[in-house]
């Protein structure tokens, strides 16, 4: 597809989460390829402004609006958008209010693309199939299993679905040589010691509680090692901040865990590359959601080998050997248990992990975004 498009990406999150980075990140890479792009958002919450913050001059609408009343002015606004900026394809990455996109689809000659990159499961109901599989001209899913969903759930043909799992930002999240240095000295890390790093908010489902007394449990058990080898020295990076647990929590599962002087917490910092440089092993205990992973894509992208829990996207990022099930604290602590004690495994990890994120480029990201939109724009004409 060399032809620029006009794209309407319809961003109506109101956080700054993985599913407002995706969409962003992607309305960035397809303006720098040359393609026009009006991003349309929520006024007043946390992803318009890293919209502005990006230059995107993201349109403000009451997108998730429900009253009737609320309907008919969104409605007359969208109408009048498309009107004037008759995009060849809209891209709306959440559900809300989906059905007013499918309405002017009726009207309007442009494609309808569904991303879900949300953790909701689709709804199988009659409405919903009516909408996702004749009124929608293709689904963009950002992992396989959500895919699977949209196939089975919706009875999607696997012809309208495209695994598009995004892309690192490759000139932000790269091995940061000097930074690794003087973040490991600002915390006291010597170059002796394993650091095992953490990246997010601290949020029951990001399972920092799981990744403290696993680590405990792997200190306590003192690893396969050879007679004689040395105990390795461990400490642990989180590079997060306080969301639904607070950091007086953390601590105090530190202490319960055993790792009492072991633990760091950053806070909200600048230098995230270099924190994540400053790692030598990444870790993503989710218990739940990342069907994006954000923070994963980071951590692979510096070169820092990950380990995580088999979650959302991250069988789609890791060997199967470099994942846990969630929820099993014995599984989790024999990973760690490996990673800090066999170089190795390590080794290895890193090397699966550097091939994984060359396929996963910007360029990658935009690439197989325009040859979904290309299909919904064939679909859009039959």
């Amino acid at each position: 597809m060399n032809a620029p498009l006009r794209i309407i990406q319809v961003v109506n999150v109101r956080w700054f989460n993985a599913t407002a980075w995706y969409a962003l990140f992607l309305s960035r890479l397809m303006k720098e390829a040359g393609h026009e792009v009006l991003v349309l958002g929520l006024p007043g919450t946390a992803s318009f402004a890293k919209a502005q913050e990006w230059g995107l001059c993201p349109v403000p609408l009451d997108l998730n609006a429900k009253t009737p009343v609320g309907l008919a002015r969104l409605h007359e606004a969208l109408a009048g958008i498309v009107r004037n900026f008759a995009p060849h394809v809209v891209n709306c990455h959440r559900g809300e209010n989906f059905f007013l996109w499918c309405l002017l689809r009726r009207s309007f000659p442009f494609a309808l693309v569904r991303t879900r990159g949300d953790q909701r499961p689709p709804k199988g109901g009659v409405v919903n199939r009516l909408l996702y599989t004749r009124w929608c001209d293709r689904h963009i899913a950002t992992n396989s299993a959500t895919a699977f969903d949209l196939t089975h759930a919706l009875h999607c043909e696997n012809t309208m679905v495209d695994l598009v799992l995004g892309g690192g930002d490759t000139n932000v999240f790269r091995f940061d040589a000097e930074g690794r240095e003087r973040v490991r000295s600002e915390f006291g890390f010597t170059p002796q010691q394993c650091v095992l790093g953490f990246l997010g908010r601290f949020d029951p489902v990001k399972g920092v509680r799981e990744l403290l007394f696993a680590t405990g449990a792997a200190l306590a058990r003192r690893f396969s090692l050879p007679q004689g080898a040395p105990v390795p020295d461990v400490r642990v990076l989180l590079a997060g901040f306080p969301s639904l647990i607070s950091e007086a929590k953390v601590l105090e599962w530190s202490r319960e865990a055993g790792l009492e002087g072991r633990v760091v917490i950053t806070g909200k910092r600048p230098d995230v590359a270099a924190c994540i440089s400053a790692m030598d092993i990444g870790v993503a205990p989710s218990q739940g959601s990342e069907t994006i992973a954000r923070a994963a894509f980071e951590i692979m992208s510096c070169g820092v080998p990950l380990l995580a829990c088999r979650v959302g996207v991250m069988p789609d990022l890791l060997p199967p050997w470099a994942l846990s099930p969630p929820a099993d604290h014995v599984g989790l602590t024999h990973l760690l248990e490996q990673a800090i004690a066999d170089s190795a495994f390590v080794a290895r990890l890193r090397e699966e992990g550097l091939k994984r994120v060359a396929t996963l480029s910007e360029s990658d990201f935009v690439r197989q975004t325009l040859e979904a939109y290309a299909g919904a724009m064939q679909h859009r004409k039959v």
